[in-house]
């Protein structure tokens, strides 16, 4: 298949849709449309991918049912379909879509090993759905594998975890929330008496509630239940579902651990304290005024609140957008949406929590308000969700990577090296 077949995007020929799919599906871009109005290269698209036939590409990367989403021949499938599969609040497009400008795409070169690698033999190794790469207002690399197009909408994971905390910034902002030093209790009436109703919306912030909870994705862990209760069972008010983990383990504020409830949590308080559904919310106060040029949506659960830990659903290019928002430390072209303070306080270790530092947290990564924070002098951050979600950001050369992945297991040691290596040499190589 030449390039210029790769870059006819499979999201313009005519498609045979269930009504449904069409209706949700009409009112995005035609990447052609982009290519004509930016004048310069456009995306690239690639029906195959590695190890493809596993993923299912004989049978057109099928999308399956809830009961078979984990199945690896329905990843591609579920990963960009997963809003329809599950119950989803939709998150719509902004009324002026901002539009990126596009410049042809660098050479990339990287280190890994002893190896020296290409951005081609990236992707030829990864099973990567989507990657993006920008410096500011400007797209340098849109790349597309696995039949998947810039009309996809790509499921976030915990990718989604840095929104809610971007969004508990501007409900402090607003006077919604008063403090984040107020405990959870305050703001959710359903968790007083409990160990997390008496701890600090800071702590839950930097997961730090000392609060026991596993999250090891073995199917029967603490986030297996946790997922299980909001998914699949019965519907439950939500503040019960998160009151069964009750067991301090350590004091608040004094240890980090990973823990996706306490994402769940703060998901209560912005709802609680805002009035207004977590989605909503994102819309009107980000995602309406970033210029987004495709709805989004944000699964719920039963009672119609937000699954705020994982399960947002957008296309790269608003991926991007966010992630060049975070670049500019919540100020968008000229106006600031997320507090300045704030974005620089989340990304940011305070001297007293030390705990939170890159390499003391995770003998890498550091973390400050739902974000992962990259070791070294220059403040660089990312969110991360499991299978290979991946956002990176550099807020002083304006650089961002939106990565987006279908890895066969939720979380691999290692598996962030390779995208990382990749990331240094973006940096070294077009952070002037």
């Amino acid at each position: 298949m030449n390039r210029e077949a790769l870059r006819r995007p499979r999201g313009c020929r005519r498609l045979v849709l269930p009504v449904i799919l069409a209706a949700v599906w009409s009112p995005l871009a035609c990447a052609e449309d982009v290519q004509k109005s930016s004048g310069a290269a456009g995306p690239v698209f690639s029906d195959s991918g590695p190890d493809a036939e596993l993923y299912g590409a004989a049978a057109g990367y099928p999308v399956g049912t809830r009961g078979t989403a984990t199945q690896l021949d329905k990843l591609v499938g579920v990963y960009t379909h997963f809003g329809e599969i599950y119950p989803s609040r939709p998150v719509v497009r902004a009324t002026t879509p901002w539009q990126f400008k596009r410049a042809p795409e660098p050479q990339i070169a990287y280190s890994f090993g002893t190896e020296q690698l290409t951005i081609a033999d990236y992707l030829k190794r990864n099973p990567v759905t989507g990657l993006l790469i920008a410096r500011d207002d400007t797209i340098l690399y849109e790349h597309y594998q696995y039949a998947r197009t810039d009309r996809d909408r790509f499921l976030s994971q915990s990718m989604a975890k840095t929104l809610v905390g971007m969004l508990v910034g501007v409900a402090v902002s607003e006077g919604r929330i008063k403090s984040i030093d107020d405990p959870v209790s305050t703001y959710v009436s359903g968790l007083a008496g409990t160990e997390y109703g008496n701890t600090s919306i800071r702590a839950l912030l930097n997961m730090s509630s000392g609060v026991a909870f596993s999250e090891v994705y073995d199917g029967q862990d603490d986030i297996a239940r946790l997922g299980r209760a909001l998914f699949v069972d019965e519907p439950r008010d939500p503040a019960a579902v998160v009151a069964q983990f009750n067991t301090r383990t350590a004091p608040a504020g004094t240890k980090w651990h990973y823990a996706s409830v306490e994402t769940e949590i703060l998901g209560l308080v912005l709802r609680a304290a805002t009035g207004t559904p977590v989605a909503d919310y994102l819309h009107d106060r980000i995602w309406n005024a970033i210029g987004t040029e495709a709805d989004a949506s944000w699964a719920i659960d039963g009672t119609g609140q937000e699954i705020a830990f994982c399960c947002f659903n957008a296309t790269l290019r608003d991926y991007a957008r966010f992630a060049r928002l975070l670049a500019h430390d919540g100020s968008w072209e000229g106006r600031q949406l997320i507090p300045r303070q704030w974005l620089l306080d989340a990304t940011t270790v305070r001297p007293d929590d030390s705990h939170l530092a890159p390499r003391v947290a995770t003998p890498f990564f550091g973390y400050g308000y739902q974000v992962w924070l990259l070791p070294g002098e220059q403040r660089r951050f990312a969110l991360l969700g499991i299978r290979g979600q991946v956002i990176l950001v550099d807020p002083a050369s304006k650089l961002v990577m939106v990565h987006t992945a279908v890895r066969q297991k939720p979380s691999e040691p290692g598996a962030l090296r390779e995208p990382l290596a990749l990331w240094s040499a973006v940096l070294q190589q077009l952070g002037q």
